[in-house]
């Protein structure tokens, strides 16, 4: 297995539950692994054979910073559906970050993993 990543792409939105938090926009940060296999754009030097992070990241910041989310738990998972039917990847780890929710914290989130890998952990 392979895996292509995005670290810390961060996207501003509304999120949280707290009347203050419905009319302002906060941070998140989003990290992605997503499993290939590379070799098929690594022989080819071809884009196209290639999990393009660039349009991923891109996609994710129209779908997120376009919408209003109560809960970071529901970003996780609606980015991941997103990122697997759209882009055809198989399994992913996502790891939502929301830098300023607890002040006395670095950070809080949530990470999940989506999809699976068979046995010869290939995608």
């Amino acid at each position: 297995m392979d895996i292509v990543f995005i670290r810390q792409l961060q996207i501003e939105t509304v999120i949280g539950i707290y009347d203050w938090e419905r009319t302002v926009r906060q941070q998140l940060w989003l990290d992605l692994e997503m499993a290939t296999d590379i070799r098929p754009a690594a022989n080819s030097e071809d884009i196209q054979f290639a999990l393009d992070y660039h349009a991923i990241s891109v996609r994710l910041d129209e779908f997120v910073s376009g919408r209003a989310f109560a809960l970071i738990e529901t970003v996780a998972e609606q980015c991941a559906a997103l990122v697997m039917q759209e882009f055809g990847v198989p399994w992913l780890r996502l790891t939502i970050t929301k830098p300023t929710a607890v002040p006395a914290a670095h950070a809080v989130g949530v990470t999940i993993e989506r999809g699976s890998l068979d046995r010869g952990g290939r995608p």
